[in-house]
């Protein structure tokens, strides 16, 4: 089996490569990935890529035909991956999010691919605070990033068959640890502010529902889709991921924050606008086609292995929001030393 995980140089990447190369050991895992944040490395012991066969540096907007010589499953987790980036540079967010998500699955069917999984956002449900969310409820995406997940899903829903069949895997919020990590998620935030300072800084009035998923579990449940059969959802299948327990208000994640981590101080932004981005969300399709691959990491020890993996890192930066562990402030400095054009295309001053 030969396997293309595109933005395998990411938060997620590393974590997938590692469980599909260990459910898969004889399989070809090929990495394709811009770089942006290949530098960007936390605790690891090793550097993520050796896990994989060969690695292509390449945007995934400009393929070579090569890339996907033989290839059978196109993992695809290529992404300007979060609102703020979204809001920033929009007309690239649709761009490699949408169109050139399209242009893979399409070159990948041609090419004689069997099957595409597609890493999309729960966050395509916008508001929705008043029912939990299923994945035949009403989109109400919000910022350019859920959008243009919702466009992705609709035209991969048309190029998916008998012989190539199609995952939307709708992941909640990422946090834990990784190899490399992100601190612009909400609970990797959280932590974040007490090691650094004993202060956790909610930046909303904490009332936003937010889902979660540890990195983990959200590798294990691309291994499923890797692995799944048609009778598992059809041809074309949506999937909420994540587990029923893990809808929390952004103010409960702090609170447990502080559980794990004695004396730190609150401080909530109560005068801050509505977050129209506040959804409840239905697992349960997901538990009942994938009941091994059911999220194993809870709540509190995701804290816990945040906290001890920061300390490994001496980490301290009480400025930690305006570091590299942003993902937003990697592309802005990337620009900012014309490494990087307006399009995020690599410049000839690399």
């Amino acid at each position: 089996m030969k396997i293309l995980i595109t933005g395998n140089m990411g938060y997620v990447g590393p974590g997938v490569v590692k469980q599909l190369r260990s459910t898969y050991p004889g399989a070809m895992l090929t990495g394709l990935d811009t770089g942006y944040f290949a530098n960007q490395l936390s605790n690891g012991d090793i550097l993520p890529e050796n896990r994989v066969d060969l690695q292509y540096f390449q945007d995934v907007r400009n393929l070579s035909p090569a890339v996907l010589s033989g290839v059978d499953v196109v993992v695809s987790l290529a992404a300007i991956s979060n609102d703020p980036m979204g809001k920033e540079f929009e007309a690239v967010t649709y761009d490699v999010n949408y169109r050139a998500t399209i242009d893979l699955a399409q070159k990948a069917r041609a090419a004689g691919a069997g099957a595409f999984i597609f890493a999309s956002s729960c966050s395509v449900y916008g508001f929705a605070e008043d029912s939990a969310r299923h994945e035949g409820s009403p989109l109400d995406p919000q910022t350019a990033y859920a959008r243009s997940k919702v466009l992705a899903e609709k035209e991969l829903a048309q190029l998916a068959g008998r012989h190539f069949m199609v995952t939307c895997l709708r992941f909640s919020t990422a946090c834990g640890m990784a190899e490399r990590l992100r601190l612009d998620l909400v609970l990797n935030d959280f932590v974040a502010g007490a090691v650094s300072t004993g202060k956790i800084t909610i930046l909303s009035d904490g009332t936003p529902l937010r889902p979660l998923i540890n990195v983990k579990d959200m590798a294990r449940a691309v291994d499923w889709a890797v692995g799944r059969d048609p009778s598992a959802g059809g041809n074309c299948l949506v999937v909420n991921v994540g587990r029923d327990d893990w809808n929390y208000r952004v103010k409960e994640l702090a609170e447990a924050v502080a559980r794990v981590i004695p004396g730190v101080e609150l401080s909530i932004n109560k005068g801050a606008p509505p977050d129209r981005r506040s959804y409840r969300v239905d697992f349960g399709l997901f538990k009942a086609l994938a009941p091994e691959h059911q999220p194993r990491y809870d709540l509190l020890p995701t804290i816990e292995e945040l906290k001890l993996g920061l300390e490994a890192m001496r980490f301290s930066d009480p400025d930690f929001r305006n570091s590299n562990f942003i993902r937003l402030k990697v592309l802005r400095s990337l620009r900012k030393k014309g490494l990087l054009d307006e399009q995020l295309h690599w410049t000839d001053q690399c």
